[in-house]
Formats: C-alpha cells, sequence, structure tokens
C-alpha cells in the first residue's frame, strides 16, 4: 500500500454525463423516493437535488452513479443514506461507514442519514427469510429537509451534526426492524452487534472533530516506505490521507499508482466489466466521483516528497477493449467519456 498526502481547497469540476432529474413536490416525497435521484420543490423558491442510497455500502447499488447525477445543479445538493440495512438473518447487513460521509462533505454533498421504518416479506418465489421493499420514515426525512432549507454553513459542518445524531437514528432503525421481525415474523442479524456498530460510528465522528491540521502534518510526515520511479507500481493499490481547509482528514483508496517520471505519478480509479465489452454508465459515473476527487488535489506528497500528478481512469474488459467492435451506443458513450475527461483534465487509457 503506497501512503500518498494531498490536500483540497476547492472543488471544480464540469459534468456533463447527469442524466435529467423528475421534479417533485415535498408532498410527493414518498412517490419522489421511489427514484434513486430527483429535485424536490420546497416552496415556490426553492428545491434541492436529492440522491438515494438503497443501502449504506457503496458496491452495491451504484450509489456514487446517483450522486454524480446531482452534481450538475448549482444549489444543495443531498444524499439520503440508511444508517444500516438488514435484509433478514438470510440475506445481507450493511452499516454505514464513517468515510462515506467523509468522501459526502469533500464533495459538497449534504448527507441526510436515515433509517428503514417499513418493509416486505419477499416473494414466496425467491427467498423467503429476507425483506424487501424496504422504506424510509418519512417524517424524519421531511424534518431534516426543512431544516436543511435554513441551514448556512457548509456541507462539512452539517455532515459532522448528522453524526452526533447516529447514536439515536440507529436506534430508531433497531427499534423498526425489530417491530418488522415481529410483524412478518421473520429472523432478523443480531440487534446487539448491530448496537457496537453505531457506537463504533460515534466514536470515529468524534475523532474526526478532534483531528486539526497539526496531527494532519504530523502524519505527513511520518517515515513511510519510501517509493522511486524504478519500482513499477503497476496493480499496486495507494491510499490517500487528504486534508482541507478546516483540518479534517479523508481516506480515499487508489486503485493503481505509476510513476510517470520521477516528478510525477499517476493515481489510476479502474473500472472492469467481464461481461460486456464496455463497463456500464453507472460504473462510468460512480468512477467519476473518485475524478472530481483526484482531479482536485494539490500538495501530493509521498515520503516527504512533492508529486505532481496525473489523474486517470482505466477501462478494462474480459472480452478485451476493442473499440472496433463497439456498437454505435458504445461508441456514443466513449466519445462522451473523453470528453468529459478533457474538460475536467484527466485522461482515458482501456486495455
Amino acid at each position: 500500500m503506497v501512503e500518498i498526502f494531498a490536500e483540497i481547497r476547492n472543488v471544480k469540476y464540469h459534468p456533463t454525463l447527469c442524466k435529467p432529474l423528475p421534479e417533485y413536490d415535498i408532498s410527493e416525497l414518498s412517490t419522489a423516493l421511489m427514484n434513486r435521484c430527483f429535485f424536490l420543490r420546497m416552496d415556490d423558491n426553492n428545491k434541492l437535488a436529492i440522491s438515494r442510497w438503497v443501502s449504506p455500502k457503496r458496491t452495491r447499488s451504484y450509489p456514487y452513479s446517483s450522486v454524480y447525477d446531482t452534481m450538475q445543479y448549482s444549489g444543495k445538493k443531498v444524499t439520503i443514506i440508511p444508517i444500516f440495512k438488514d435484509e433478514g438473518q438470510l440475506g445481507d447487513r450493511d452499516f454505514l461507514q464513517w468515510d462515506t460521509i467523509s468522501l459526502m462533505s469533500l464533495l459538497g454533498v449534504y448527507a441526510i442519514i436515515s433509517y428503514y421504518s417499513n418493509a416486505e416479506l419477499n416473494s414466496p418465489s425467491r427467498k423467503k427469510s429476507k425483506i424487501t421493499n424496504q422504506q424510509f420514515d418519512l417524517d424524519h426525512i421531511r424534518s431534516n429537509l426543512n431544516k436543511l432549507m435554513v441551514y448556512h454553513l457548509d456541507a462539512l459542518h452539517w455532515n459532522l451534526n448528522q453524526l452526533t445524531h447516529v447514536g439515536d437514528i440507529g436506534n430508531y432503525a433497531i427499534k423498526a426492524y425489530r417491530r418488522i421481525s415481529k410483524e412478518l415474523d421473520i429472523s432478523m442479524h443480531s440487534f446487539k452487534n448491530a448496537e457496537r456498530k453505531v457506537s463504533i460510528l460515534q466514536k470515529e465522528a468524534e475523532s474526526f472533530k478532534k483531528r486539526s491540521r497539526e496531527l494532519a502534518a504530523a502524519a505527513a510526515s511520518r517515515e513511510v516506505h519510501v517509493i522511486n520511479p524504478s519500482e513499477k507500481l503497476s496493480g499496486k493499490k495507494g491510499r490517500i490521507t487528504i486534508t482541507n481547509y478546516v483540518g479534517g482528514e479523508y481516506h480515499l483508496t487508489v486503485d493503481e499508482v505509476w510513476f510517470k517520471d520521477e516528478n510525477t505519478l499517476q493515481l489510476v480509479e479502474g473500472k472492469h466489466t467481464s461481461s460486456n465489452l464496455f463497463p456500464s454508465i453507472s460504473d462510468i459515473k460512480d468512477g467519476f466521483v473518485k475524478m472530481i476527487l483526484f482531479t482536485n488535489l494539490e500538495n501530493v506528497m509521498i515520503a516527504n516528497k512533492f508529486y505532481q500528478h496525473e489523474s486517470v481512469m482505466k477501462l478494462t474488459s474480459s472480452l478485451n477493449f476493442d473499440i472496433q467492435k463497439f456498437s454505435k451506443r458504445q461508441m456514443e458513450l466513449y466519445r462522451d467519456i473523453q470528453e468529459e475527461a478533457r474538460i475536467n483534465n484527466f485522461k482515458i487509457f482501456h486495455t
């Protein structure tokens, strides 16, 4: 793991592939939440661009793709994330991770941490011991949206405030799942374990608040593995510790780190498909979220040495990435991706 340190002072990025968002009134919140992303009119003069996470796990259902689709809006961008999702004892259970909220803060996206309060038993033709069609507590979300409309600080401060309430939200979620378990006569995962996970998330939030620029600087100056360009870092993962203007620390992974020369490194986000010639548009947008951050990094440093850096998205396919075999739609998408890369100063590689 290559240890990289960097700063972000400002985020500038021009998204070009955001899909058109349907628009709803706040009175239609229940219907609006059936979409992955949408505009919500709060009154005659104000609206929010909202994305919704199905699960707090980032590798399920491409949540970053939905966040990306709201990034073109110049007003407040909001994302709604369940604190955890339990599908039943024989299904998955995923918990919110602190660095997800960190990432939203860097992107300037206001997070609403909420919980599921209703669900249905899975279809008899599928797994009978799982629940599906989980629905958020509308009153909880509506209350937070109304607070957000009169909130005038940035996303970081809002998100930190959200995390001070994760204990209560976690308890609401546990109480709701206990009721769902009883109503649907289905066993859930351990509630005691859920309480422990929520407690850990609370401690991480408190730890973040206490960090300062001095701590970040101390971390950046500690001895780490000294890298030199001859080591050929193809396929070697990296971890970036990012500090921002208030001294907070954020951690991102890098799929591959390459040295272009002794003073320039390349930060590579890979997107792969095993069944198609070309990764899906959702996968591509998921990668664009990393590009938003990579392209805005400053003062990039490894082992006390500063480097220039290039941001790269690498597209690969098990079927071989052959442009000559692309369909018309795939070729149009590929050109659109190249254009977004050109506008935002990152590179597209493919193999």
